[in-house]
């Protein structure tokens, strides 16, 4: 990202920018400059049976942060064998899964901690919010069916499949994940936002957002930068470009004029953004390597088969100490 400002022009005016619905899904600059636009959003969060919820004595307005996420969750998993269900579907830590936690979970105290810098990337992590990601973390693997220690062998379908038989109420996943889901009714679905106990998160919504952007070479000719423009407001205004982008690339675009999702996963996510709930944005290009990724991931596991303050300071030391090296080792 560091060098992006010298090729890619400054997009902050363009047209193409002010359609967005949201400037999250705008990719900055260290100075704020906009230097891509996204053209393909995903969305990930806490994927939700509201049926299972009321059956357990509860509703979905409850959970508006992270105390009353653990609350519900808690007592679910405390009457589990009364229910018939659990909370949680297994975090399982094999290779079908594991990026569901070192990379998606990861987000979220990133997230938060450029949020509190004002800063968009950096070659060396603090690791302020650390704290709620093992809080989350402990959440998963404790109030599940699955016992931490066999989570290395628990797979990505098994989550799924767990879901979907109706055993668990939480699944970590996707708006991909939707013609699996939706097995259990749409009417059944919903969104609970992946919470961390980080101040203000009443106010925050699943994460949306991509690894997709449309950008401008800002060392072209003026007037082949301008065609381009025109061309990309086109592309999110008009009927015909809408309609390519949503029925023939079958895309989910985050702008004002697209075309509805048949995805109700993402219909839910555009009616969080509707009623003002801040999405979270995707800052995994930020991450500095895979092997960054996959030191997270092993110390995770380790952490969940024997949960100790010593083994958390495994996982942080490849959070915040793998980040600064694997920057430096990739600069």
């Amino acid at each position: 990202m560091a060098n992006w400002k010298d090729y890619c022009a400054d997009l902050s005016d363009a047209a193409i920018t002010k359609e967005l619905t949201s400037q999250d899904f705008a990719l900055k600059d260290s100075e704020g400059k906009v230097r891509g636009v996204a053209y393909v959003i995903e969305t990930y969060g806490i994927i939700t049976n509201k049926a299972l919820i009321e059956k357990a004595g509860h509703s979905m307005d409850e959970i508006k942060d992270f105390e009353s996420l653990k609350a519900v969750a808690d007592d679910i998993h405390a009457r589990a064998a009364e229910l018939g269900f659990d909370a949680f579907t297994s975090a399982g830590m094999d290779s079908s899964s594991d990026w569901r936690f070192k990379t998606h979970l990861a987000n979220l105290p990133i997230y938060y901690e450029y949020k509190a810098d004002n800063i968009g990337t950096t070659e060396a992590i603090k690791g302020s919010f650390l704290d709620g990601y093992r809080k989350i973390w402990d959440l998963y693997i404790t109030d599940s069916a699955t016992e931490p220690a066999l989570l290395s062998s628990k797979t990505g379908s098994d989550a799924e499949q767990e879901f979907v038989d109706g055993q668990a109420v939480f699944f970590q996943n996707g708006t991909w994940e939707y013609d699996a889901v939706k097995a259990i009714g749409d009417e059944n679905l919903a969104w609970t936002p992946i919470y961390i106990d980080a101040d203000g998160e009443e106010n925050q919504g699943v994460c949306t957002g991509t690894e997709n952007y449309l950008c401008v070479n800002g060392n072209a000719a003026d007037e082949d930068v301008k065609a381009t423009l025109d061309f990309l407001e086109w592309v999110v205004t008009s009927e015909e470009g809408t309609d390519a982008l949503a029925n023939k690339m079958n895309f989910v675009s985050p702008f004002k004029k697209a075309k509805e999702a048949s995805n109700t996963l993402v219909k839910l996510a555009n009616e969080m953004v509707a009623a003002g709930k801040t999405p979270v944005s995707w800052n995994f290009p930020t991450m500095p390597s895979e092997q960054w990724k996959n030191d997270v991931g092993s110390a995770l596991t380790a952490y969940a088969a024997n949960p100790s303050d010593d083994t958390w300071e495994a996982v942080r030391v490849a959070f915040v100490d793998g980040w600064a090296k694997e920057y430096a080792a990739n600069k």
